[in-house]
């Protein structure tokens, strides 16, 4: 029997048209991916199914019983939970707190937050989701963040689970603890719903896979019977180049650092040094990868060199200019730019249009006596949204309307569109489709083929084996080890990144 039979849904937003006539069947434990572009309308379908939205038409079931235009609450007495790709967390509460928000448990009239606290911990230790249950939200890496929003989803006891892009800020080992969560819940009799841009993860963990396109279900096909690129090419209509080819000629200022950093320390909430004396360079035309597990300093790093956070002591030069103590503005001028880990946190204003945000922090450039000219921001936008396919394209549109990959295009487009001489690209690709990942992995070895110095951090290491000419591992704040491209590949960094090799064996 299906546990999910979705058939004929329809969902517009005004003029845009989120899903057409979509269908999906999903047997019960099974291991489903779903699958397709940035606004294929795949998360618009699972948020229908979770209760959070209406369909305008169109048939629902669960278990074979009627769910069309159901409640969340609904939803949840159903067994389903859903993990959405962008948090939704409290960041002042604990781990614990959010987890058990809505279903605390009480003893003696009083909010038992110790026996919670306790639940927690062992639905951590039981699923290999290790958390520390008594941490605030807000002190919390991008990666342990999704890892409280699997529990909580967990701890009210879904059966049918539906993850958004969930480990898109794990790392490899990570990964391979949350398959075998979900294989536990398989085995138990419990469903999953996965919607990932990651082709490999697909193969790995799924045994059928839905393809959309445009809103449309376009495939449903075995897993088996099937391939990454075949994949590939049925999300995008076309072939699809699913590694990066790097290029073989360098910028005649190949060699000249560009990028100076030294005894580098960064405070933190969790521990005195986040960053820990760290020293590096790196070259014009050269591209610096960093792996590691979240958590290890990468973040901290990041916003220190952008001037997001306070250096407690080191120095950062570009181009032999001392930015150590320069503000954010400042260091645009001297020649840097940044795409951030968290678009919604440091790469977008979600209530500005699409042509406000492509111009954040330019809007002296597009003003005329104070007053911002916008018949320009609206040519600049038309532009960017035509080169970097954002979807809809459609720039007056407000950038919370936008699929979460495409609201990565516009920091992408806004930030690489800049005159720069150092890009910070923090998880570049995170959330983004396979015809995404093909252009932005084309524009970083663009960036590098001009003479550019970018510093790529990723939580996907065949991503920084495919473009990075260095690769360091960062553990505990430092960097455990530093690689020409040659001698790295995704067993020696692992144990490096887990720690099992240190800094004084490299």
């Amino acid at each position: 029997m299906n546990a999910i039979h979705i058939e004929g849904v329809s969902k517009f937003f005004g003029p845009i048209r989120a899903n057409h006539n979509a269908s999906l069947d999903v047997e019960a434990g099974e291991i489903h991916a779903l699958v397709g572009e940035n606004g294929a309308g795949k998360s618009t379908l699972m948020r229908i199914l979770a209760g959070l939205m209406h369909p305008d038409s169109g048939k629902i079931e669960v278990n074979g019983a009627d769910a069309t235009g159901w409640s969340t609450a609904d939803a949840i007495r159903a067994g389903i939970g859903m993990v959405h790709q962008h948090f939704m967390l409290v960041p002042t509460l604990t781990v614990t707190e959010n987890i058990v928000l809505g279903l605390e448990p009480t003893r003696n009239g009083v909010i038992d937050y110790a026996g919670a606290a306790r639940s927690v911990e062992a639905l951590s230790r039981e699923t290999g989701l290790v958390i520390d249950p008594h941490k605030k939200v807000s002190d919390l890496s991008v990666g342990e963040a999704q890892r409280v929003e699997i529990l909580k989803t967990l701890y009210r006891g879904a059966k049918i689970l539906i993850l958004d892009e969930p480990t898109a800020v794990l790392s490899p080992p990570e990964v391979v603890e949350l398959w075998t969560v979900l294989r536990k819940l398989r085995e138990k009799g419990g469903t999953v719903v996965i919607i990932t841009h990651r082709l490999d993860e697909v193969m790995d963990i799924s045994n059928m896979i839905t393809v959309m396109r445009a809103g449309t279900t376009v495939e449903r096909i075995r897993t088996a019977d099937t391939s990454p690129s075949q994949i590939a090419r049925a999300m995008v209509g076309r072939e699809v180049a699913l590694s990066a080819h790097r290029r073989t000629v360098r910028p005649s200022n190949a060699g000249a650092t560009i990028l100076e950093v030294r005894d580098l320390v960064v405070g933190g909430h969790r521990k005195a040094r986040e960053v820990d004396s760290l020293s590096f360079t790196i070259s014009a035309g050269e591209i610096l990868g960093i792996a590691g597990v979240e958590g290890n300093g990468q973040t901290e790093l990041i916003e220190a060199l952008a001037g997001l956070r306070t250096i407690e002591s080191g120095t950062i030069s570009i181009n032999g200019v001392d930015v150590t103590r320069k503000a954010v503005h400042e260091r645009r001028e001297a020649g840097l730019t940044h795409i951030p880990e968290d678009r919604h946190r440091r790469g977008l204003i979600l209530d500005y249009s699409i042509a406000d945000n492509l111009v954040l922090g330019d809007h002296g450039e597009y003003s005329r006596n104070g007053i911002l000219d916008f018949g320009r921001i609206g040519t600049h936008a038309d532009g960017n949204v035509s080169k970097y396919d954002i979807r809809p394209p459609r720039h007056e549109l407000a950038a919370r309307a936008l699929s979460g990959g495409n609201q990565q295009k516009i920091v992408i487009a806004r930030e690489m569109g800049r005159d720069f001489s150092v890009l910070l690209a923090s998880q570049p690709t995170r959330g983004v489709d396979v015809g995404a990942i093909e252009f932005i992995h084309e524009r970083l070895l663009e960036a590098r083929s001009q003479g550019k110095a970018v510093l790529l951090v990723s939580a996907e290491l065949n991503e920084v084996l495919a473009l990075a000419d260095r690769v360091a591992v960062m553990f505990r704040g430092r960097f455990a080890t530093v690689l020409p491209i040659a001698e790295a590949n995704e067993e020696v960094l692992g144990e490096y990144m887990v720690g099992s090799k240190s800094a004084s064996a490299a």
